[in-house]
């Protein structure tokens, strides 16, 4: 199975050994982006603008694969504090189109860089 590396150079670099996303076997799946401003390499305070830099951050390596949010499959929202559900729910809804992708959303502990949330996605390449 081959497979593809997507690197954008408008998203910061990862922090780790890992790609942003990798193309395989006509799925796009991109690692958790977190709500880091690509000018700026700050993450802002509040969950909201976090998580609408996840999503942009996102949209951007679906856009370098050619795709959009209608291709998304599956996501996973990490969250630090279930109370931020609802406005993240909100900001992923007017993000994503019907029908919406299938999600798991889990609270955890900690996320890098102090983030209070983290999304990643798998997209049909198809």
């Amino acid at each position: 199975m081959p497979k593809t590396a997507i690197h954008p150079d408008q998203l910061p670099k990862a922090i780790g050994p890992y790609s942003p996303a990798i193309a395989a076997n006509g799925f796009l799946f991109i690692s958790g982006q977190l709500g880091i401003d690509p000018a700026t390499g700050i993450i802002p305070d509040s969950v909201e603008n976090q998580a609408r830099l996840a999503l942009a951050n996102m949209d951007t390596l679906l856009r370098e694969a050619g795709l959009g949010p209608q291709q998304v499959v599956k996501t996973t929202v990490l969250l630090t504090d279930m109370d931020d559900f609802g406005s993240v729910n909100e900001i992923y809804d007017n993000y994503f189109p019907s029908p919406y992708p299938a999600r798991a959303c889990f609270a955890v502990r900690q996320l890098p860089g102090g983030a209070k949330v983290e999304i990643e996605c798998i997209a049909s390449m198809e």
